[in-house]
Protein backbone atom coordinates (compact mmCIF):
# COMPACT_ATOMS: atom_id res chain seq x y z
CA UNK A 1 0.00 0.00 0.00
CA UNK A 2 2.81 2.40 0.87
CA UNK A 3 4.62 1.74 -2.43
CA UNK A 4 1.42 2.29 -4.42
CA UNK A 5 0.72 5.52 -2.54
CA UNK A 6 4.25 6.79 -3.17
CA UNK A 7 3.96 5.91 -6.86
CA UNK A 8 0.66 7.79 -7.12
CA UNK A 9 2.12 10.74 -5.23
CA UNK A 10 5.10 10.89 -7.60
CA UNK A 11 2.72 11.02 -10.56
CA UNK A 12 1.16 14.16 -9.12
CA UNK A 13 4.29 15.59 -7.48
CA UNK A 14 7.33 14.16 -9.27
CA UNK A 15 10.62 14.27 -7.31
CA UNK A 16 12.64 17.43 -7.88
CA UNK A 17 16.35 18.12 -7.59
CA UNK A 18 17.17 19.68 -4.23
CA UNK A 19 19.33 22.29 -5.90
CA UNK A 20 17.90 23.29 -9.29
CA UNK A 21 14.37 21.90 -9.12
CA UNK A 22 14.80 19.66 -12.18
CA UNK A 23 13.16 16.23 -12.34
CA UNK A 24 14.99 13.38 -10.60
CA UNK A 25 14.24 9.72 -9.93
CA UNK A 26 14.08 9.79 -6.12
CA UNK A 27 12.99 12.23 -3.43
CA UNK A 28 15.59 14.49 -1.85
CA UNK A 29 18.20 13.84 -4.53
CA UNK A 30 20.30 15.81 -6.98
CA UNK A 31 20.08 15.78 -10.75
CA UNK A 32 23.06 14.56 -12.75
CA UNK A 33 24.36 18.09 -13.39
CA UNK A 34 24.06 19.25 -9.77
CA UNK A 35 25.60 16.00 -8.54
CA UNK A 36 28.52 16.50 -10.93
CA UNK A 37 29.00 20.02 -9.59
CA UNK A 38 28.66 18.98 -5.95
CA UNK A 39 32.21 19.12 -4.61
CA UNK A 40 31.92 16.24 -2.13
CA UNK A 41 35.11 15.97 -0.09
CA UNK A 42 36.73 12.56 -0.34
CA UNK A 43 40.18 11.02 -0.06
CA UNK A 44 42.93 12.56 2.03
CA UNK A 45 41.68 15.42 4.20
CA UNK A 46 42.92 17.68 6.99
CA UNK A 47 42.03 15.94 10.24
CA UNK A 48 41.12 19.25 11.89
CA UNK A 49 38.92 21.00 9.34
CA UNK A 50 38.19 18.47 6.59
CA UNK A 51 39.85 20.39 3.76
CA UNK A 52 40.88 18.02 0.93
CA UNK A 53 44.63 17.54 0.51
CA UNK A 54 46.78 16.11 -2.28
CA UNK A 55 47.87 12.52 -1.90
CA UNK A 56 46.26 9.24 -0.97
CA UNK A 57 44.41 8.61 2.28
CA UNK A 58 45.81 6.01 4.68
CA UNK A 59 43.84 4.75 7.71
CA UNK A 60 46.63 5.55 10.19
CA UNK A 61 47.83 8.81 8.65
CA UNK A 62 46.85 12.11 10.30
CA UNK A 63 47.61 15.24 8.29
CA UNK A 64 46.74 18.92 8.63
CA UNK A 65 46.32 21.70 6.08
CA UNK A 66 48.46 24.85 6.08
CA UNK A 67 45.79 26.87 7.92
CA UNK A 68 45.46 24.32 10.71
CA UNK A 69 49.22 24.12 11.12
CA UNK A 70 49.29 27.93 11.49
CA UNK A 71 46.19 28.55 13.61
CA UNK A 72 45.72 26.90 17.00
CA UNK A 73 42.45 24.96 16.86
CA UNK A 74 40.75 24.35 20.22
CA UNK A 75 39.01 21.26 18.87
CA UNK A 76 40.48 17.76 18.38
CA UNK A 77 39.27 16.62 14.95
CA UNK A 78 36.92 17.79 12.22
CA UNK A 79 35.26 16.87 8.95
CA UNK A 80 33.43 18.69 6.14
CA UNK A 81 31.04 17.34 3.52
CA UNK A 82 31.52 19.75 0.60
CA UNK A 83 33.76 22.48 -0.64
CA UNK A 84 31.81 25.73 -0.57
CA UNK A 85 31.20 26.26 -4.26
CA UNK A 86 28.75 25.45 -7.07
CA UNK A 87 26.03 23.07 -5.87
CA UNK A 88 27.10 23.19 -2.22
CA UNK A 89 27.03 26.99 -2.16
CA UNK A 90 23.53 27.03 -3.66
CA UNK A 91 22.30 24.50 -1.10
CA UNK A 92 23.79 26.44 1.81
CA UNK A 93 22.29 29.74 0.69
CA UNK A 94 18.89 28.17 0.02
CA UNK A 95 18.85 26.59 3.48
CA UNK A 96 20.21 29.66 5.23
CA UNK A 97 18.33 32.46 3.51
CA UNK A 98 15.73 30.85 1.26
CA UNK A 99 13.49 29.08 3.79
CA UNK A 100 14.41 25.73 2.21
CA UNK A 101 14.07 23.70 5.39
CA UNK A 102 13.56 20.57 3.29
CA UNK A 103 17.27 20.66 2.44
CA UNK A 104 18.35 20.04 6.04
CA UNK A 105 17.42 16.36 6.21
CA UNK A 106 19.17 15.02 3.08
CA UNK A 107 22.33 17.09 3.53
CA UNK A 108 22.32 16.17 7.22
CA UNK A 109 22.44 12.53 6.16
CA UNK A 110 25.47 13.28 3.96
CA UNK A 111 27.10 15.08 6.87
CA UNK A 112 26.53 12.11 9.18
CA UNK A 113 28.35 9.89 6.67
CA UNK A 114 31.25 12.33 6.45
CA UNK A 115 31.49 12.34 10.25
CA UNK A 116 31.97 8.58 10.63
CA UNK A 117 35.79 8.72 11.13
CA UNK A 118 35.50 11.13 14.06
CA UNK A 119 32.41 9.91 15.88
CA UNK A 120 32.83 8.85 19.52
CA UNK A 121 30.57 6.87 21.84
CA UNK A 122 28.30 8.97 24.07
CA UNK A 123 29.08 12.08 22.03
CA UNK A 124 26.77 15.09 22.46
CA UNK A 125 25.72 16.81 19.23
CA UNK A 126 25.14 20.58 19.34
CA UNK A 127 24.77 23.35 16.75
CA UNK A 128 26.57 26.65 16.50
CA UNK A 129 24.05 29.16 17.93
CA UNK A 130 22.47 32.26 16.44
CA UNK A 131 21.94 35.45 18.41
CA UNK A 132 18.29 35.70 19.45
CA UNK A 133 17.67 38.74 17.25
CA UNK A 134 18.93 36.91 14.18
CA UNK A 135 16.95 33.82 15.12
CA UNK A 136 13.81 35.94 15.50
CA UNK A 137 14.33 37.39 12.01
CA UNK A 138 15.21 34.08 10.31
CA UNK A 139 12.78 32.00 12.43
CA UNK A 140 15.12 28.99 12.54
CA UNK A 141 18.74 28.08 13.09
CA UNK A 142 19.94 26.18 10.03
CA UNK A 143 22.77 24.59 12.01
CA UNK A 144 20.27 23.25 14.55
CA UNK A 145 18.23 21.66 11.75
CA UNK A 146 21.38 19.96 10.50
CA UNK A 147 22.50 18.83 13.96
CA UNK A 148 19.07 17.30 14.66
CA UNK A 149 19.32 15.14 11.54
CA UNK A 150 22.91 14.17 12.35
CA UNK A 151 21.93 13.12 15.88
CA UNK A 152 19.09 10.97 14.53
CA UNK A 153 21.29 9.36 11.89
CA UNK A 154 24.09 8.54 14.33
CA UNK A 155 21.96 7.69 17.37
CA UNK A 156 23.75 10.32 19.46
CA UNK A 157 22.26 12.73 22.01
CA UNK A 158 21.27 16.15 20.74
CA UNK A 159 21.30 19.42 22.67
CA UNK A 160 20.11 22.23 20.34
CA UNK A 161 20.49 24.94 22.98
CA UNK A 162 23.82 23.87 24.50
CA UNK A 163 25.40 27.16 23.44
CA UNK A 164 24.17 30.76 23.53
CA UNK A 165 25.44 33.65 21.43
CA UNK A 166 25.00 36.33 24.07
CA UNK A 167 26.46 39.17 22.01
CA UNK A 168 25.27 40.00 18.51
CA UNK A 169 28.14 40.24 16.07
CA UNK A 170 28.07 42.00 12.71
CA UNK A 171 28.15 40.12 9.42
CA UNK A 172 31.67 38.86 8.81
CA UNK A 173 31.39 38.40 5.05
CA UNK A 174 34.64 39.67 3.56
CA UNK A 175 36.26 40.22 6.97
CA UNK A 176 39.88 39.27 7.52
CA UNK A 177 40.81 36.23 9.59
CA UNK A 178 42.08 38.40 12.45
CA UNK A 179 38.90 40.48 12.41
CA UNK A 180 36.76 37.34 12.57
CA UNK A 181 38.61 35.97 15.59
CA UNK A 182 38.60 39.33 17.40
CA UNK A 183 34.88 39.87 16.76
CA UNK A 184 33.84 36.42 17.98
CA UNK A 185 36.10 36.28 21.02
CA UNK A 186 33.96 35.59 24.11
CA UNK A 187 30.74 36.09 22.12
CA UNK A 188 29.51 32.54 22.80
CA UNK A 189 28.85 30.81 26.11
CA UNK A 190 27.52 27.49 27.31
CA UNK A 191 23.89 27.81 28.41
CA UNK A 192 24.09 27.45 32.23
CA UNK A 193 21.12 25.09 32.47
CA UNK A 194 22.67 22.78 29.87
CA UNK A 195 26.28 22.56 31.10
CA UNK A 196 25.59 19.39 33.11
CA UNK A 197 24.75 17.50 29.92
CA UNK A 198 28.22 18.19 28.56
CA UNK A 199 30.37 17.57 31.65
CA UNK A 200 33.10 15.06 30.86
CA UNK A 201 31.64 14.22 27.43
CA UNK A 202 32.88 14.67 23.89
CA UNK A 203 30.96 17.30 21.93
CA UNK A 204 30.31 17.36 18.19
CA UNK A 205 29.75 20.94 17.02
CA UNK A 206 27.76 21.36 13.81
CA UNK A 207 27.79 24.35 11.47
CA UNK A 208 26.84 25.05 7.87
CA UNK A 209 29.99 26.84 6.65
CA UNK A 210 33.55 27.19 7.93
CA UNK A 211 35.73 30.01 6.61
CA UNK A 212 38.39 30.96 9.14
CA UNK A 213 37.10 28.76 11.94
CA UNK A 214 36.61 31.69 14.32
CA UNK A 215 33.00 30.84 15.18
CA UNK A 216 33.79 27.19 15.79
CA UNK A 217 36.83 28.18 17.87
CA UNK A 218 34.69 30.41 20.10
CA UNK A 219 32.18 27.57 20.55
CA UNK A 220 34.88 24.98 21.24
CA UNK A 221 36.63 27.19 23.78
CA UNK A 222 33.33 27.73 25.62
CA UNK A 223 32.71 23.98 25.72
CA UNK A 224 36.20 23.13 26.99
CA UNK A 225 36.01 25.87 29.64
CA UNK A 226 32.72 24.40 30.87
CA UNK A 227 33.93 20.83 31.24
CA UNK A 228 33.73 19.08 27.87
CA UNK A 229 36.26 16.26 27.45
CA UNK A 230 37.03 17.01 23.80
CA UNK A 231 35.38 18.94 21.00
CA UNK A 232 34.98 17.76 17.41
CA UNK A 233 33.54 19.75 14.51
CA UNK A 234 31.38 18.83 11.54
CA UNK A 235 30.75 21.30 8.73
CA UNK A 236 28.44 21.16 5.75
CA UNK A 237 30.74 23.20 3.48
CA UNK A 238 34.35 24.30 3.88
CA UNK A 239 35.61 27.49 2.26
CA UNK A 240 39.01 26.48 0.94
CA UNK A 241 41.69 28.46 -0.83
CA UNK A 242 41.24 26.53 -4.04
CA UNK A 243 37.42 26.72 -3.88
Amino acid sequence: MTTKFQTALHLVYPPRCLCCGGLVETDFGLCATCWRDAAFITGLVCDLCGTPLPGEAHPTEVVHCDDCMTIARPWSRGRATFLYRDTARKLVLALKHGDRLDIAKPVGVWMARAAQPILQRDMLVAPVPLHWTRLLKRRYNQSALLSATIARETGLDHCPDLLTRHRRTPSLDGASRDMRFATLSAAIRVTPSRSHRMAGRNVLLVDDVMTSGATLAACAEACIASGAAQVFVLILARVAKDA
